[in-house]
């Protein structure tokens, strides 16, 4: 699987991807995802550890150095004479240990089991960046287009506090300085909305750049790592800050949808399809590492063999006559005879260990498959409310504001009536806005779910 489609299928949109990125433009949701992925750290480390614990593979597999031993035997202390005394010797030894049963192949299983969860972990990596991404995204995206719908309902209220001025100029009218004095508060009330809602985009563009920035990336990804991607043209953090967002809001391809909208889903479907996600694999090989712990631990029950061998030169006596030189050969095993508070123990740890691993993984299926039905009832319930908003609240709401105007033009309304009305649409349109948004973020969540190794 490439690396663009890991990114397609994380982020759940299916989107072209820019070439690039030059500073002015806006940036979109696709771009912010790449980006993201592409400057992980998180990512780099995973790949170290996942190469240093090959090399430890390789190393485990090896028999431990032979140890040479050199040294004078038997040397008289009255004169110090080689040659004195028969047992008198200059000895050569080398010695070889072997590891208990098959201890090596066990660890080189374990470690390359321990090796082979780091891509599953980084695909899950890769899809929970996507999601915080999506999610810090959208909330700044809310926030801009929510500033230029009260920009763009500025001028109206502009133009109320017109008509309540001429009205009152107006011997005819029938505004009251009080009318005035409303229109000139709500304007001042936008202002403080739009003010807070600056607040909020900066905020969360702010939190954006932690993830786009590609400050220290020539540090975090040397030349050296395997695998590495070419850095392409990237938006720095401090350029991040003044980019403005794209205007248009995504459209999140939702995975699975026959999963997500069935009404026969039952726990044991879900937890079969969940037991494919990166984040469950990435356990089912600490599991399998864990029941290789066991076996290494049986392997204290069988003796560690040594095998060692020497070599005696001795001098000729003080007559010259020839003395033999001596050759010795031998065979070391410990015996494991006391197991009851070791070797019985050590496995009975690793057994537990193993099992507490494997309690791990269902309480990540149950947490998975209780966030998922969370956000499948929410889905559902965003699409219902998406659906009122635009086919009958949003026109009833514009109806009642014109309706309202027309009657206070004609001197027939209340001020604070129209005011009223212009209000509630201008918050009914925000929070149609917040609902769509609402549901690209809880699709985003939804495709973290969905994906597969």
């Amino acid at each position: 699987m490439t690396s663009q489609a890991l990114l397609t299928i994380t982020a759940g949109v299916f989107l072209s991807l820019a070439s690039g990125i030059s500073y002015g433009s806006p940036l979109t949701l696709s771009q912010a995802l790449r980006l993201a992925q592409q400057n992980d750290p998180w990512l780099t480390k995973s790949q170290h550890i996942q190469e240093a614990t090959m090399a430890k593979q390789i190393a485990a597999g090896t028999l431990p150095d032979p140890k040479m031993s050199v040294g004078l035997a038997n040397l008289p202390t009255d004169t110090f004479d080689f040659d004195q005394e028969p047992m008198t010797q200059f000895k050569v030894g080398v010695a070889q240990m072997f590891p208990r049963g098959d201890s090596l192949q066990l660890k080189q299983q374990q470690l390359k089991l321990q090796s082979q969860q780091h891509p599953f972990l980084r695909q899950d990596r890769k899809a929970k960046v996507a999601v915080a991404v999506s999610q810090l995204w959208l909330d700044a995206y809310l926030a801009q287009e929510s500033i230029a719908l009260i920009n763009r309902n500025r001028g109206l209220f502009e133009q109320l506090s017109g008509v309540a001025q001429a009205s009152y100029a107006s011997a005819m009218g029938k505004s009251r300085q009080q009318d005035i004095v409303r229109a000139q508060l709500e304007l001042t009330r936008l202002d403080d909305r739009l003010t807070n809602l600056k607040q909020q985009q900066e905020m969360r563009l702010q939190a954006l750049s932690e993830w786009t920035s590609d400050a220290f990336i020539s540090e975090i990804k040397p030349s050296n790592i395997k695998g590495r991607i070419a850095s392409p043209t990237m938006v720095s953090s401090y350029s991040v800050n003044r980019l403005t967002l794209s205007r248009k809001l995504p459209n999140l391809h939702l995975l699975k949808r026959q999963l997500v909208f069935t009404k026969n889903s039952t726990p044991q479907t879900l937890a079969k399809y969940f037991m494919q996600h990166p984040a469950v694999k990435a356990l089912d090989q600490q599991i399998q590492a864990n029941q290789t712990e066991i076996k290494l631990a049986e392997q204290k029950y069988k003796p560690e063999w040594g095998v060692n061998a020497s070599y005696s030169y001795r001098d000729d006596d003080p007559n010259s006559n020839d003395r033999a030189d001596f050759f010795s050969v031998g065979v070391t095993f410990d015996l494991p005879l006391f197991t009851t508070n070791r070797q019985d123990k050590e496995v009975q740890a690793a057994a537990s260990q193993a099992e507490a691993i494997k309690t791990e993984k269902w309480l990540l299926l149950r947490n998975m498959m209780a966030r998922f039905e969370t956000a499948k009832v929410q889905l559902k319930r965003l699409d219902q409310r998406l659906s009122l908003y635009q086919s009958q609240l949003l026109p009833q709401m514009y109806q009642q504001a014109e309706t309202a105007l027309t009657a206070y033009t004609n001197d027939e309304g209340d001020f604070a009536e129209v005011v009223r009305a212009r209000i509630a649409e201008l918050n009914a349109e925000i929070d149609a806005l917040a609902i769509n948004v609402a549901k690209q973020k809880t699709i985003a969540q939804l495709n973290y779910f969905l994906i597969t190794k």
